[in-house]
């Protein structure tokens, strides 16, 4: 069963004490998938895919203006809107002659059947022809087809987009937009009477026999299903642009991903979004950069823990009954790269128990880009028959984590067996990590848009291990 939406209020103002208002999201994380098989090769070839967002909600909600904000703001992707209304059913001769006992607002309304092969073409990268409904003739066939080319970004629009679990599936992102039903009643009073010339009694009559049963039947129980529940639609421009923000974080992790099915990244939620907006804040104070830092680290290592291999287990419960469950691998460590790894330490120890902790000190001259001098290291003497969890909570150029994991496999650890845990990620450091390390795993919180002149992380966090042990200057 889906949880139900809590607002970002609750969550932020939990986390933090700070006020962040506007909209709310679903608090669910999706399951962790355990997996067996693990990739052998990076797929340089793999064919990019659009980021899919659906905005639902009831008639006259605002989804338009939302839509349209979310366009005009994200003007450096390629981005096309789909409309639900463009796929309603051709009304038959029999239907028109009843036409105000036809019930637009149904799911048998539309064809989704024609929506679903439209949103897989372009999905695949192909062009497709998304018909013009005209709402006087109630048919498709009057004007010619919208061309639609493949996009980085698709908007899906319409009421019912999220009642269909196949139409569901297709997105990335699920924004519902709730306004009250007051003023989507008045809306629509006054889009039917004056930009269509219909009579007010037929309006009303038409809305109480099926505009608000379909939307309690059909429309307000998909709410559940959204990531986003946006309320106020358009006029809400503190959500939007957050909305934006993420999508654009969204947007570089989802290639990545595409290219290196090795990387992982945690599902984002507007609740991580705010704690790496406090960490990355430079006049945070040490406690609340340590105390939020340890709560993201805390994320990465249990998602981190969720890749390892795994035996199928049966345990008998407290009522007597077996409990068919898997049992993780017993044979695992941690090896934290000095000195801002050993910040990952404590939560590491907090979610398995008396874990050994081996370390590595590497020393980097000529800068973030210089030449790596491994230093020192001290790691258990049995690490080769163990999985091992790698800790660095940056990973910039790569160069460091390239000397790390190069002594793990000399040392005798499979390179499957090696998962590495950071807090962010920069671009060129996982294509250098994964080009090298095809079959190790990277588990990170986010993708950073790059590296600066001096090759340091951009957005980043400074110098992760001084402000996190209280060492910098400032």
């Amino acid at each position: 069963m889906d949880s139900p939406s809590k607002s970002v209020v609750d969550m932020i103002e939990a986390s933090s004490g700070v006020h962040f208002s506007g909209f709310h999201l679903d608090a669910q994380d999706s399951s962790k998938k355990l997996e067996v098989e693990q990739p052998t090769s990076s797929l340089k070839h793999a064919q990019k895919q659009p980021f899919v967002i659906g905005v639902a909600g009831g008639a006259a909600s605002g989804k338009t203006s939302v839509c349209d904000r979310i366009i005009d703001q994200l003007h450096d992707q390629r981005v096309v809107l789909v409309n639900q209304d463009s796929f309603y059913h051709n009304l038959t001769p029999y239907e028109l002659t009843r036409i105000h006992e036809y019930n637009f607002d149904h799911p048998d309304a539309f064809d989704t059947e024609q929506l679903l092969g439209a949103m897989e073409k372009l999905k695949h990268g192909q062009a497709v022809d998304i018909p013009k409904y005209d709402p006087k003739s109630y048919k498709s066939t009057v004007f010619p087809a919208r061309r639609v080319n493949p996009a980085d970004v698709i908007i899906l629009e319409g009421i019912l987009i999220f009642q269909d679990p196949f139409v569901r599936e297709l997105m990335n992102m699920k924004i519902f937009v709730d306004t009250d039903p007051d003023v989507r009643l008045a809306r629509r009073i006054r889009r039917d009477t004056v930009e269509k010339c219909r009579d007010l009694n037929m309006v009303l009559d038409q809305y109480s026999k099926y505009v608000k049963p379909a939307f309690d039947d059909f429309i307000l129980p998909s709410k559940k299903y959204a990531d986003i529940i946006l309320p106020r639609g358009g006029d809400n421009h503190v959500a939007i642009d957050l909305i934006v923000q993420h999508i654009r974080t969204k947007l570089g992790q989802h290639d990545l991903c595409k290219i290196y099915p090795n990387l992982y990244v945690i599902q984002s939620t507007f609740q991580i979004r705010g704690m790496h907006t406090l960490i990355r804040d430079a006049e945070i104070t040490k406690h609340d950069f340590v105390f939020y830092s340890d709560r993201l680290i805390r994320l990465v290592v249990e998602h981190g823990l969720g890749h390892l291999p795994f035996t199928e287990k049966q345990v008998i419960t407290p009522t007597g009954c077996v409990y068919s469950g898997v049992d993780f691998s017993k044979r695992l460590c941690g090896v934290s790269v000095i000195r801002s790894g050993e910040s990952m330490e404590n939560a590491l120890r907090a979610c398995c128990k008396g874990i050994k902790i081996g370390k590595i000190l590497i020393h980097r001259e000529g800068g973030d880009n210089g030449q790596q001098q491994l230093i020192y290291e001290k790691l258990p003497k049995d690490i080769s028959d163990r999985q091992v969890l790698l800790l660095d909570p940056i990973l910039g150029t790569g160069n460091s984590a390239v000397e790390a994991i190069s002594l793990l496999i000399k040392k005798g650890v499979p390179e499957s067996n090696i998962i590495f845990l950071n807090l962010i990620s920069a671009p060129q450091g996982v294509h250098v990590v994964c080009e090298r390390f095809p079959r190790i795993k990277i588990v990170t919180s986010e993708i950073e848009i790059g590296l600066n002149k001096d090759f340091r992380v951009i957005p980043g966090m400074g110098e992760f291990g001084d402000r996190y042990f209280g060492t910098d200057d400032e």
